[in-house]
C-alpha cells in the first residue's frame, strides 16, 4: 500500500480513521503479559487437570465444557482477552488426554465470537457501533444476549456433527492422570492468591472503565504492570511469551483496511447498500446482515465496525427507527460478531489462538480452518435472520 501510493506513515501511525488502532494492540499486549505471568503459577495447569477429570476423558463433554467455559468469559471480557486465557487451559489438557486439540481450538474461537454478541463489551464491534448508536449496556442484554444463548446451542449440536468422529475417543483418564491431581499443578499458592488479586481487580475495572473513564488498552497495561511487581518477573521472562507475529499482522491488517477506506472503497460500497435499501428497514437489515458476515471473512471485523458505522449512522438516519428501536443496528451487531467466525483472520480471537497453537507447535492452517467456519457462520447468520425478523417485524 506504501509502495502505491496509498499510505503514508502519518496515515499508517498516527490516523485514528485509518491508521494502527494503537487501543487494540495496547489491550492484546497487556493481556498477553497477564497470561504470560498466570502461566508460571500453574493456574492453567491446575484448569486443565480439573477439565480433564470433569470430562472423564470423554472429548464430546470436554468440547461442552471448554465451549460453556470461553462463552461464560466473554460477557465479562471482550472475546479476544477470552481466547487468550482459555486457550493455553485447552492446550494443556489436550496435551495432557493426548488428543487432538483441533476441535476444541476451533470450537472455543466460535464460542468466544458467538459469546461476543452477548454484552457491550463482550466484542470490539460492539464498543464500536455502541458509541456511534448511542447503544447502552442494557441494550445488549435486552437484544443481543437471547439471540446468543439460542446460538450456543446450535454451536454445540454443530461442533457433535463436524468432529463426531474425532469426539468418539475414550480416553481412561485415572490411567493418563494417575497419582496427579489439580492441587498438585499450584507450587507457589502465595504467589498465585496475588496474581488472582490483581486479575480480579483488571477485570473489574475492565467492567467499570467507562465509569472509571479509563480505556480498555489502559486498564490490560495497568494491570499487566501490577501483575509483574506483585510476581517479581523479570522483563525477560514475560516479554518472551508475547504474541509478537500476532500484534505486527494487526497492525498490518489495519493498514491495509485503512487504505481501503482512504480510496472510498468501503465507503462506496456502504453508499450503495443504502441506495439499495430505498427506505425498507427489513431489506436493509438484511443487507447489513449478510454483507456484514461476507465482508468479515475477508478483512477483521474491527477495523471493517469502523468503516462502515457511519454509513450505518446514515442508513438509520433515513428509516423512522433510532438507538436501540433500530433494527438496521443490531443486523449490523450480528453480522460483525458473527461474520468474525468465518475465516482465519476474521476476527481478533481467531488470529490470537492459531498464533498461540502454532507457538505450542499445534499450527491449524487457514483453510483447515475456514472450512469450519464458513459452515459455522453459515448456521448462525441463518438463525440469527430469523431472530432480527420476528423480534423487529412480524412481532411488533
Amino acid at each position: 500500500m506504501t509502495i502505491l501510493g496509498l499510505v503514508k506513515a502519518d496515515t499508517a501511525f498516527f490516523s485514528r480513521e485509518t491508521g494502527v488502532d494503537w487501543n487494540v494492540l495496547f489491550l492484546l499486549l497487556g493481556m498477553m503479559i497477564i497470561v504470560s505471568i498466570l502461566r508460571h503459577t500453574g493456574l492453567f495447569e491446575f484448569i486443565a487437570l480439573w477439565a480433564a477429570r470433569t470430562s472423564q476423558g470423554k472429548p464430546a463433554r470436554l468440547m461442552v465444557l471448554l465451549i460453556l467455559v470461553t462463552a461464560g468469559f466473554s460477557p465479562i471480557l471482550d472475546n479476544v482477552t477470552t481466547v487468550l486465557l482459555v486457550t493455553p487451559v485447552t492446550l494443556s489438557v489436550c496435551q495432557r488426554l493426548r488428543i487432538d486439540p483441533l476441535p476444541h481450538l476451533v470450537a472455543l474461537i466460535f464460542a468466544a465470537n458467538i459469546g461476543g454478541l452477548s454484552t457491550l463489551i463482550a466484542d470490539p464491534p460492539n464498543i464500536i457501533i455502541a458509541s456511534r448508536a448511542g447503544l447502552t449496556f442494557n441494550d445488549f442484554i435486552i437484544h443481543s444476549l437471547p439471540l446468543c444463548l439460542v446460538l450456543l446451542v446450535l454451536l454445540i449440536a454443530l461442533m457433535q456433527v463436524l468432529f463426531r468422529r474425532k469426539l468418539r475417543v475414550k480416553i481412561n483418564v485415572d490411567e493418563v492422570l494417575e497419582g496427579i491431581h489439580p492441587a498438585d499443578a499450584i507450587e507457589d499458592k502465595v504467589l498465585l492468591m496475588k496474581c488472582l488479586i490483581v486479575l480480579v481487580l483488571t477485570l473489574v475495572a475492565f467492567t467499570f472503565h467507562t465509569v472509571l473513564s479509563f480505556d480498555p488498552s489502559i486498564v490490560a497495561l495497568l494491570g499487566a504492570g501490577a501483575m509483574v511487581l506483585v510476581s517479581g518477573t523479570t522483563p525477560k521472562q514475560f516479554l518472551d511469551e508475547v504474541e509478537w507475529m500476532t500484534l505486527t499482522f494487526f497492525m498490518a491488517l489495519f493498514v491495509l483496511v485503512g487504505a481501503l477506506v482512504e480510496v472510498g472503497i468501503i465507503q462506496m460500497i456502504g453508499h450503495m447498500a443504502a441506495a439499495l435499501m430505498a427506505g425498507d428497514e427489513l431489506v436493509g437489515a438484511t443487507g447489513l446482515l449478510l454483507f456484514s458476515a461476507v465482508a468479515g471473512a475477508l478483512v477483521d471485523n474491527i477495523p471493517y465496525t469502523t468503516a462502515m458505522t457511519p454509513v450505518v449512522e446514515q442508513m438509520v438516519a433515513s428509516t423512522s427507527h433510532t438507538g436501540a428501536d433500530s433494527p438496521l443496528w443490531w443486523a449490523f451487531v450480528f453480522g460483525a460478531d458473527l461474520g468474525g467466525n468465518s475465516t482465519a483472520v476474521a476476527a481478533g480471537a481467531n488470529v490470537v489462538v492459531l498464533g498461540v497453537a502454532a507457538k505450542w507447535g499445534r499450527p491449524i492452517s487457514f483453510w483447515r480452518f475456514t472450512r469450519y467456519g464458513l459452515v459455522v457462520t453459515a448456521a448462525t447468520v441463518a438463525i440469527a435472520w430469523l431472530y432480527v425478523w420476528l423480534r423487529y417485524f412480524l412481532l411488533v
